[in-house]
C-alpha cells in the first residue's frame, strides 16, 4: 500500500509542478530560478546525509549518485541564472 501512496504523491507533484511552471511569465523566471537553486542546495544537503549512511551499501551508492546529480543541478542552475541576469545588464556597464 505504501508504494501506491508514494506513486500518487509523485504523479501529483509532477502534474502540479508542470502546471505551475507553465503559467510563469518570462519576467518572473529569473527570480524563480534563483529560488529553485536555493531549494536544490537543500536537496544537496539531504543527498550528503543519504550518502553518509553506513547501514546499507546500496543506500550509500544511491546517495553518492544523488550528490552528483544535485551538484550538477545546483551548478548548472547558478550558471543559467548568471547568464540570464547578464542579459539585463547595459552594454556600458559591461565594458567598464
Amino acid at each position: 500500500m505504501e508504494i501506491v501512496f508514494l506513486t500518487f504523491i509523485l504523479v501529483l507533484s509532477v502534474f502540479l509542478g508542470f502546471e505551475l511552471i507553465s503559467k510563469v511569465p518570462a519576467t518572473l523566471h529569473t527570480p524563480l530560478m534563483s529560488g529553485a537553486n536555493a531549494i536544490s542546495g537543500i536537496t544537496l544537503a539531504g543527498a550528503f546525509l543519504a550518502a553518509g549512511t553506513t547501514s546499507n551499501e546500496m543506500a550509500s551508492w544511491l546517495g553518492g549518485a544523488a550528490v552528483a546529480f544535485a551538484t550538477v543541478n545546483v551548478v548548472g542552475g547558478y550558471l543559467v541564472t548568471d547568464r540570464m541576469l547578464s542579459m539585463f545588464k547595459s552594454k556600458r556597464s559591461a565594458q567598464s
